[in-house]
This record gives C-alpha cells, structure tokens and sequence, in this order.
C-alpha cells in the first residue's frame, strides 16, 4: 500500500506545467512551477516545515509551545498544517489589506488570528511586524517564527525545490522568475541552481510600492518608494535577511491592476487557478521577454491558490470600484450602470439644511440634487455647506432653497465622457442622466476620475 503517515509528507514535488495561450508572445518554452498542489495549496508549506523541523532540533520551539508569525496568511497555513500534526498551539499576526478568505481558512485550521493596520511604519507598535515580536515575549512557551530573517526558510527551497526544478527539466533551465517577498523562495531557489550551472538567470518580480528593485540596482532604500499597495504576498517596506540579491540577477516591477487582471487571465486562458503574485510572475515575465531566446527554458514560479481570493480578483465588483477592469467607457451610462435602478438621493426646496446634511453623512456623498413639485431647481455641495458655515453659524437651521446654488446639467444617457467633462467645472460639481423612465442618476467629478485607466 502507499500512502502517506500525515498530510506533511504531501508536501513537495508539485508539477511544472508548459504555459501556452498567456505566453505565446514568447518562443521560449514557459514552465510554471505549480505550488498549489501542496497541502497548504501555497509554496510556503515547505519553508514553515523546515522552519519548525529546525527549531525543534536546536531547542527553540518545545513540546506543547505556541508558534508566533506576522504572515500574509500562507506562511500561517503551513505553520498550521504542522501545528496540528505535532500539537503546538498557532498565533498568526496578519496585516488588514489580506483577504478574508486567508483570515477565514486560517481559523478553520485553529489558529488564533490577529489583524494589524498595513499602513503603518514599520517599526510601530501596531504593525504586524511589532505585534507578533511584542507577542513572542509575552506568550510563556513560545516561539516567534520570523520568515523574514529565519536562515530555515531559504534553505527550505535550496534543498527540496530548487533539486525538483533542475531535476524536472533535466538540467535545461536558463532562467527561474519568482514574486520576491520574504526572499526564501527565490534566494534558496537561485543559490542551487546558480551552484548547478552559474548561467542560469534569477529574476525578482517587485511591486510598486516596494523598495526590492531599486535597492538592487543602485544600493539605496529610498523610504518615499514605500507607499500602500493592492498586491498581496510581495515586496516589502524592510529588507528581510533572506533576500539574497547577490543571487538575483535584476527585479521588474508589476503595478496592481496588472497583477489583479493577469491572475484572472491565468485561470481563464491557461485553467490554472492561482493568487495575486501569480499574476504579478507572469506579468513581470512578459515584461522580461526581451531577456528569453528561442532555445532557453523558463520557469515561472507560482506561489498560491486562487480560493483565498474570490472576493477580490476573482470578484467583478471589487475589480471595478479598483479600475482593474478593463470596460469600455464612453458615455454616461457606463459610469452610471451599477446605480441603475437606485433611487436617486435628493433634497427638497423647503427641507432644512440639516436635513441636506444628514442624508450626506448617510449615504457618504458629497453632493445633492434640489427639487420641488416641478422638477429639478437647484443643487447643494458639501464645499458650499462648509464655506457658508464660517459666515453664517446657523446655516443648518435655514431652509435649502436659501443656500442651494443652479440646478446640475442634465444629459441623456449616451452623453459622451467628453461632454459631461466639460460640464462638470469649479462652479458645477456634477451632472444628472435622464434615464428615459422617469429617473434620474448623478455623475460627479469623482466617477468621471474613477473611469480613469
């Protein structure tokens, strides 16, 4: 009979798979190192048993302890995979911008989990960073696991997934392309396969908002490259330990839509069912074509599951409140579409502004329409409001008729982009779509900006 003694001895020898439909741009023969096959369905399974397999050994991590990690969510659903197999306990600290499907699937597992704000430094004390520190040294019994620097996490793939790689492509591989984040898979990865054939060509995929490329190329952390970003699971605000770019022989940066709108191409066109840095690899290895010759063989690494992000890449409506859709607007039911069938918020002649205002604060929006028995007649912004406060304390007590400035615009549903911009100006904040069935819908400056690609 063959089986396995436990769900860590699946881990590993995960297929590669010859790309064809995304990458026909390239004469090169395309590989992707397929990661979800592992029981955790990410490539983190390997480094977070190595990891724990190590801290055993030495005495760090002891029968009946809790392990501790700030993660994007795999690292937590390797961790947790040994967890239960050995009996430890598992706190993951994760940053707020991480799927929910990662915070759920780490629960379903029983690890304890904690969510810290992303945008924050580094250093403070509220960074997923800082708490899972603060947390090793409270905790009686525990370990912090910290990927970023553990030696264990790069010598994961130096040992077990660079020898598959070269071993399944018998030698032939010219270039391995990988998200960098931690650094353990692309760094463990190139050091063995460099000591196989020093040729071979490692190449990082950076994100914008990350300081990986141009600390690479010019040796300086530039601090205002650190900026929020939609990518999860790489680039970094720090420079972890195992981010070897002695290793890496050059970084190309993919922006966020181009990483949301590639993953969706690589389910769709390829069949493979993969997460957000799966996307930004294959968008930064088309970017890299250049660098490829007809005879090389190139393997792309792909790091996660698609299932821990069905509600963002995989989900039409989060992709296009983003931009990361690629729709064809050009007249003014395109912006509108998705409020088609929404009752229009108005205010009437005789409400009292803070009528106006409240209905503001509840529906979030900055501007409304005015009416009376014969239509439309005029129109209130939050700009005025705030203006006419200054001069006049009890303005919220005044009916709106005595505030409210011209009536918006009003264009047919077909309106082109062109004209409703140029109708909307300092002194005009927004126009109205007759709908043709008696209602109306409000196009402001902001859904002209949002079109934007």
């Amino acid at each position: 009979m063959q089986y396995a003694k436990n769900i860590l001895e699946t881990i590993g020898n995960t297929p590669l798979v010859k790309l064809n439909s995304i990458t026909e741009e390239i004469d090169s023969l395309i590989l992707a190192k397929v990661e979800t096959f592992n029981p955790g369905n990410s490539v983190k399974d390997r480094m977070a048993l190595k990891m724990i397999d190590d801290a055993e050994a030495d005495g760090r991590l002891k029968p009946g302890g809790t392990i501790i990690e700030g993660t994007s969510g795999n690292t937590g659903m390797g961790l947790a995979l040994v967890a239960i197999v050995r009996g430890y306990k598992l706190i993951c600290v994760i940053s707020d911008k991480q799927s929910k499907e990662k915070m759920d699937i780490l629960r379903a597992v029983g690890a304890e989990v904690i969510v810290c704000p992303t945008n924050v430094e580094p250093d403070d004390p509220r960074s997923y960073y800082s708490v899972s520190k603060r947390l090793a040294t409270e905790t009686p019994n525990s370990w912090y696991v910290n990927q970023y620097d553990n030696p264990s996490n790069s010598l994961a793939h130096y040992e077990q997934t660079g020898p598959e790689i070269w071993e399944q492509t018998d030698g032939k591989i010219t270039h391995f392309v990988a998200g960098v984040g931690t650094g353990g898979t692309i760094s463990g990865v190139g050091k063995f396969l460099k000591e196989k054939n020093p040729n071979i060509k490692i190449w990082g995929i950076d994100t914008y908002g990350s300081v990986f490329k141009k600390y690479h190329e010019t040796g300086i952390f530039d601090e205002n490259e650190i900026y929020p970003y939609i990518t999860e699971g790489i680039g970094e605000d720090i420079l972890p330990k195992n981010v070897n770019f002695d290793i890496i022989d050059g970084f190309t940066k993919v922006t966020d839509k181009d990483a949301a709108v590639f993953t969706r191409k690589l389910a769709i066109e390829e069949g493979i069912f993969c997460g957000n840095s799966a996307g930004s690899a294959i968008k930064g290895l088309l970017q890299l074509k250049k660098h490829f010759k007809k005879e090389d063989v190139v393997v792309v690494l792909f790091h996660d599951h698609g299932s821990r992000y069905v509600g963002k890449m995989f989900n039409d409506d989060w992709m296009r409140e983003r931009g990361f859709l690629d729709e064809e607007i050009t007249k003014a039911i395109d912006l509108i579409k998705d409020r088609v069938g929404n009752q229009l918020v108005t205010a009437k002649t005789e409400e009292l502004v803070s009528h106006a205002i409240e209905r503001m604060r509840t529906h979030d929006i900055s501007q409304i329409p005015v009416e009376d028995q014969n239509g439309f007649v005029g129109s209130i912004d939050e700009s005025d409001l705030f203006r006419l406060y200054f001069e006049d304390k009890n303005i919220a007590d005044k009916p709106i008729k005595e505030v409210m400035r011209k009536a918006f615009p009003i264009v047919n549903k077909d309106a082109s982009i062109d004209k409703i911009s140029n109708l909307i100006d300092k002194d005009n904040k927004a126009v109205l779509v007759d709908l043709e069935n008696g209602t109306y819908q409000i196009i402001t400056k902001y859904d002209v900006i949002s079109a934007i690609r």
